[in-house]
């Protein structure tokens, strides 16, 4: 195999070839998680999303704070994991593993988005609760799950889940609102859904190398995998279910109406699915988003049915 440590400073720190491979270790595609954050707003009572545009463009500058935020993690993850990554068949064309990016343009990169990030938040949300669950944010995904909590059986998982709770949450403290307990668990148990999905999809391309790539993967097996995610997938259409029954925005006239929006997710669930064992997918959720035309089209009917129905029917 190529060795890829004889190439690891071979661009100038700024040339167009670095800071393209900057932009790609920052994982643009990836925003599209943070887009959790604007939860709160969408199920909002208020129908805040049209009827105060204002605070709809603080919850936008919440989601491009996070992506910010995302983004230094993202560096300091694959910093972290360079050696790891070049054991792995597809990351070790990260562009840190494979040497097209300066460990040095790195490290600058995600201290200056992290020293940044936050006198935004601040300016977003002056009563600092956004700035607070933003630096939680980055203290656990960035520092404690890079360098500890990725390493402990099961809580690896657990970890990736919190991480999009705190962008719901977060999305409602920006604007000083109160997120349904039902919707935050749901999001968790999607977050734990495509965890899950990715750590088999990890097993199965690596098969008996995987503990080289991720020493927390020896942990795990294909059948124990199956079990949470079966555990999990029931879960995420009850709790779902619940939330469009009894969440405060959901209109109760003529009938729970946003309960026409359950066999979108169903759908959407179930075709993900048939990607994780039918086509070995799983591995990077967003790609299958983006990609995959079904899912797509389920999700983004899901989003205006719901829109549809908290415009037409009040709360």
């Amino acid at each position: 195999m190529k060795d890829f440590s004889q190439s690891i400073e071979r661009t100038t720190p700024l040339s167009i070839q670095s800071l393209r491979a900057l932009l790609r270790t920052m994982r643009p595609r990836q925003w599209i998680k943070n887009i959790f954050v604007f939860a709160a707003i969408a199920f909002s009572e208020e129908r805040l999303w049209y009827t105060e545009p204002i605070q709809l463009l603080r919850v936008i500058g919440a989601f491009i704070a996070f992506c910010m935020a995302a983004s230094a993690i993202y560096l300091i993850n694959d910093l972290v994991d360079i050696e790891k990554d070049r054991a792995h068949p597809k990351k070790r064309y990260r562009p840190l593993a494979a040497g097209l990016l300066s460990p040095t343009l790195a490290t600058i990169t995600a201290i200056v988005l992290i020293i940044t990030v936050f006198p935004f938040a601040v300016w977003l949300d002056n009563d600092l609760d956004f700035a607070l669950i933003l630096g939680i944010y980055v203290i656990v995904q960035g520092f404690l799950y890079s360098f500890w909590l990725k390493n402990i059986v099961i809580f690896d998982i657990l970890i990736i889940a919190a991480g999009f709770i705190l962008r719901a949450i977060a999305g409602a403290a920006v604007i000083d609102i109160i997120i349904t307990p039902w919707l935050i668990v749901c999001m968790g148990l999607l977050a734990l859904f495509l965890g899950i999905g990715k750590r088999r999809h990890e097993l199965k391309l690596l098969e008996d190398g995987a503990g080289n790539h991720r020493r927390i993967l020896d942990e795990y097996s294909i059948p124990l995998l199956d079990q949470m995610q079966a555990i999990v997938t029931a879960s995420i259409v009850m709790t779902y279910s619940m939330t469009a029954f009894s969440a405060p925005v959901a209109p109760k006239e003529p009938f729970p109406m946003l309960m026409i929006t359950i066999p979108f997710v169903v759908y959407a669930i179930f075709r993900y699915l048939y990607l994780i064992y039918q086509r070995d997918g799983g591995g990077t959720p967003e790609d299958l988003v983006l990609q995959d035309r079904p899912l797509a089209l389920s999700i983004v009917l899901w989003g205006i049915t719901v829109l549809g129905v908290l415009i037409i029917f009040p709360s």
